[in-house]
């Protein structure tokens, strides 16, 4: 092809230059290289004096910190990206480990309430609950019982005053005690009679004992003495033991009632001989 045709090629542009161990001291001066036609010119080359050159040769590369920011200057954006792309295999061939960067905690999707953490329910706890909700359970539950407690009569329930002790010929002659526990009273039978003693000290109300080796009851409390028959001859006693109503039913057993009581009192009327007082045999 004919030179003459195209007076107006442009040359070809040479290669980018490889980076040398200058490069780095370029880029940390803050000062672009001047290039003609994409090559560093011999001006460039002489700036850097031969003792400076060999201070930075020896001296080692310098570690940036991860959390260090360094003033960016309007020279160093013009370095070329050839450049810059030489200094990381520089720093490799060093041997220099940059700091991992800090894990950053992943941004929570957006619309997402608050998320609040509960405490573990401990034993402890539990237990604490439970012994507050039986005290509270034992509150509530007395004050109905005693709710209740109010609309029920106030009574005391005692045997009945009229109870049957059997028939006349279960018993023999003298003092049968069998009664005594259950009802309070002494079954008396002689020759003619058969009447009930209501077993009661007429001094201040003790129960007296029979004792039949003297034939005759004693007050335990002061005493008081009695015969057979329930009338007093020693001791404070004033009078004698009252006597219970008797009689017999339609199927003939005898039939008791302590609450109504015979008496003969001191200088009074005796009430033993009434009918009612004592079954005739």
């Amino acid at each position: 092809m004919d030179n003459h045709a195209n007076p107006t090629l442009p040359a070809e542009s040479e290669p980018d230059a490889v980076p040398t161990k200058d490069a780095p001291a370029t880029a940390a001066s803050g000062q672009a290289e001047p290039r003609v036609n994409g090559s560093p010119t011999q001006a460039s080359a002489s700036t850097v004096s031969p003792p400076r050159e060999a201070a930075l040769a020896s001296a080692p590369p310098a570690v940036t910190s991860p959390t260090h920011t360094s003033t960016t200057t309007t020279a160093q954006t013009a370095v070329p990206p050839a450049t810059v792309a030489a200094k990381a295999p520089a720093a490799a061939s060093a041997g220099v480990t940059k700091a991992a960067p800090k894990a950053v905690p992943a941004s929570k999707p957006a619309g997402a309430g608050a998320v609040v953490q509960s405490t573990i329910d401990t034993p402890t706890n539990r237990t604490r609950r439970r012994i507050v909700w039986a005290a509270i359970a034992g509150f509530l539950g007395t004050s109905f019982l005693m709710f209740l407690r109010f609309f029920l009569p106030r009574a005391i329930y005692e045997p009945s005053s009229v109870f049957r002790i059997g028939f006349p010929g279960d018993y023999s002659l003298g003092v049968d005690t069998k009664y005594q526990q259950q009802y309070r009273i002494w079954v008396t039978k002689t020759s003619d009679r058969m009447f009930v003693i209501f077993a009661v000290c007429t001094h201040l109300g003790c129960t007296p004992d029979w004792k039949s080796s003297e034939n005759k009851f004693k007050c335990p409390c002061h005493g008081s003495g009695y015969d057979s028959e329930g009338v007093n001859f020693e001791g404070p006693a004033p009078r004698p033991m009252d006597r219970a109503h008797v009689e017999l039913d339609a199927e003939g057993q005898i039939v008791v009632n302590t609450g109504r009581l015979y008496q003969w009192p001191k200088g009074g009327d005796n009430k033993f001989d009434e009918p009612g007082a004592y079954i005739p045999l």
